[in-house]
């Protein structure tokens, strides 16, 4: 089995552990399903060391956002990691403001220049941004297709889509998404969601999958974890990744990022995978757009 020493090779191979996404231009494109999200993480320092403490313990997906204000410092973390870029997968997402055709366009020039780089891995529309917006929308992924087949980013897809933005997002497109991220846990599992997205060809990646801080003292997730001589974050993350969701967890304290890549030598039985998805109470930490109407 991997071991999950810190910062040695097993584990950095398990790291690179990843799913296939439906957008491959030349060739089968694929996705860590454990990444650093870096929501929160405080720009001009702090980002950049946690990025870089990520790469070093074996992390090769970072997943940043216009809105954030970090990107610059996610760039400077890779290019002073050393390691290729093209072995880093780097997502970065639209915010609303810049929704719309020429305005989207501009906006991943502009997160590109942010962040350094000549293309990203995976730009995603961040929300459907309201009601009332389905022109502004479809205008906006028209523009994600050409980001794609100008490759600017390798890949294209949205985030806090419910399956109503989905099933009108079908309707125009001629390039699906590869992605849907999500907020989801073990209390929030969103299945109907996740259901309609494994139908359809759509990745689901989980944001927020530590809930935030708000249950890792739960009583009834303690006792999972203790069954598995794990933290309640370990067994959070493992979740999504025994569902085959793409996960990521944020910190900026090097000894956390550790720890929650501490994950691939462990696995969750189906009698306790069923016991965590029954958790279930639609926690919302953050957001919910993916509840908005049309």
């Amino acid at each position: 089995s991997t071991q999950s020493t810190w910062g040695f090779f097993p584990m950095m191979a398990a790291l690179t552990q990843s799913v296939v996404l439906s957008q491959g231009v030349a060739q089968p494109l694929r996705i860590p399903l454990l990444g650093l999200g870096v929501y929160q993480s405080p720009p001009n320092g702090p980002t950049t060391e946690a990025v870089k403490a990520a790469l070093r313990l074996g992390y090769r997906h970072i997943d940043t956002a216009m809105i954030y204000r970090n990107e610059a410092d996610v760039g400077r973390a890779i290019r002073e990691s050393g390691i290729p870029r093209e072995e880093i997968f780097v997502t970065t997402k639209l915010w609303n403001s810049d929704q719309g055709y020429d305005s989207a366009l501009r906006a991943c020039e502009t997160s590109l220049r942010n962040l350094g780089l000549s293309y990203v891995d995976l730009y995603l529309v961040h929300s459907p941004g309201g009601s009332g917006r389905s022109r502004i929308r479809a205008e906006t992924w028209r523009a994600m297709e050409t980001l794609l087949n100008t490759g600017r980013t390798r890949s294209i897809g949205v985030s806090n889509y419910g399956i109503q933005h989905l099933q009108e997002l079908f309707s125009t497109a001629t390039v699906r998404p590869a992605i849907n991220q999500m907020e989801l846990s073990p209390y929030t599992t969103r299945t109907d969601l996740c259901r309609f997205c494994a139908d359809n060809g759509i990745v689901m990646e989980a944001y927020s999958p530590l809930t935030q801080g708000r249950k890792l003292q739960d009583p009834k997730l303690v006792t999972i974890a203790q069954k598995y001589s794990r933290t309640t974050a370990q067994v959070l993350i493992r979740w999504a990744i025994e569902h085959n969701y793409v996960v990521l967890p944020k910190s900026v304290t090097p000894e956390r990022i550790a720890e929650n890549a501490a994950v691939f030598d462990f696995s969750i039985s189906a009698e306790d995978m069923r016991t965590l998805d029954s958790f279930d109470e639609h926690l919302v930490c953050g957001w919910d757009p993916a509840a908005q109407a049309l």
